[in-house]
This record gives structure tokens, sequence and C-alpha cells, in this order.
């Protein structure tokens, strides 16, 4: 299938944010620095972003594969290494912290999201409604029901669960469905504005945006095993 080089690009500088919020992160893990991740407005307010870059590039992602008529074999492979891959991330997180181990992270979160992008891919201007409605269902609705680790991927939750990464189904599933409604919109319009060539400066965030997967499962470990291996030097 044909690559955009737009979209890559797009994705490209939501790794290298990601990278970088994980390396202070990790900075932060190992005791080089002092910061709250948890709760300092500076970092959650990242976190959100990166998140929603990473899940409107998604939906992008899927309008063009729609578009080009991606069947679904060709789908069932991709999700399942998305799957795969989240499978990894729950298991490395609860040897690592096994009390907030990552139960529904992103990964989790885009492979099931990727299914109900799938099935609604038909509903054209029905998609802008549908993701405004996800994102706020939680503000209206929330019941101690979707508080155990079992039902919390919903999202309808009367407060956040202890946990390395959380990303269920609403709100976050509305930022997949506006990516998709505007790719399709500019499948349909313009599909010149993402066909076209990118400027010779940003060649490296498209190659980067062609390998999400697996930057994202790799570049954790790297950075973890270079700054433990820099703080048993200094010790």
């Amino acid at each position: 299938m044909q690559r955009y080089a737009r979209l890559d690009a797009l994705r490209g500088l939501a790794i290298v944010w990601m990278v970088g919020f994980h390396f202070c992160f990790d900075l932060n893990y190992f005791g080089f620095t002092r910061q709250n991740f948890y709760a300092d407005p500076f970092w959650t307010w990242q976190r959100t972003c990166i998140v929603s870059l990473f899940l409107f590039c998604a939906g992008l992602g899927q309008a063009i594969a729609w578009s080009q008529g991606q069947g679904w074999p060709r789908f069932w492979r991709r999700w399942a290494q998305v799957a795969a891959c989240a499978l990894l991330v729950s298991l490395g997180s609860y040897l690592m912290f096994p009390q907030s181990f990552i139960n529904f992270g992103v990964l989790h979160g885009i492979a099931l999201m990727l299914i109900v992008l799938r099935l609604l891919g038909g509903r054209g201007a029905w998609l802008w409604p549908l993701g405004l409605l996800a994102l706020l269902l939680p503000q209206w609705i929330a019941d101690p029901f979707f508080d155990t680790r079992l039902t919390n991927w919903v999202g309808l939750v009367t407060h956040k669960p202890v946990t390395e990464d959380w990303v269920p189904l609403l709100p976050w599933l509305g930022v997949m469905l506006w990516g998709f409604a505007a790719g399709q919109w500019l499948m349909r319009r313009h599909p010149a504005w993402l066909q076209a060539d990118l400027p010779a400066g940003l060649s490296g965030l498209a190659w980067l945006g062609r390998w999400p997967l697996s930057i994202y499962m790799l570049h954790q470990p790297l950075l973890m095993g270079v700054l433990w291996g820099a703080q048993t030097l200094l010790h």
C-alpha cells in the first residue's frame, strides 16, 4: 500500500516527543532528577498530548487503509502485532512495577479501538459526533463497577487506577474517531495534502514514523539500560 510521508512525519514527531518524555521519566526513575510525573501538570499534559497525537495519527492511518481497500486478513495481521506487543508491555511492566503494572495502556487501547474503527468505517460524517460523544461520556457517567482491573478499560471510572499507563476506550476513542473522520475527509476533498512530498529536513521524521511499533517496544529497554549502566558507573 502507498505510504504518505506527511502522515509518517506527523507520527515521527509523536515518536520523538514520546522518547524525550520517557527519557526524562527514566532520569527521574534512576534518581538523576526529581520530578512528579504523576501530578505535575507540566508532565501530565505532555503525556495527554503525546497519546492524543498518536491516536489521531492511528485514526488517519486507518482512514487511508480504508480508502485503499485494505482487507480483513491484512488488518488482522497488523492487529495481531499490536495485541502481542500489548501483552509484552503488560508482562514487562509487571516485572518492574508489580503494584502498578500496565493492564490497559496505549497499545491495549489501540488494539481495541482499531476494531471499533474498522466496524464504523462507513459512517462518514457521523464519526465527528460519535467522537465528541466518546470524549464527553466519562464526564457524565461514572460508576464503581468500572473501577476494577477487569472493567477499567471502559473508562467510566470514579477514580483513576494506580498504573503506569492507562488509555481506556473512553474518552480516547473520540480522538481516534476524529483522526479517522479527518482522514476520510482529506482523502475525499484534499488528497494532495497527504500525498505531497515533504521538505528534505523532515525526511528523518518520516523515516521514524514508519516504525512506530518497533520504536515503542525498543526505546524504553534501551534508555533504561543506558541509564542503569550510567548509574552503576557513577556509584
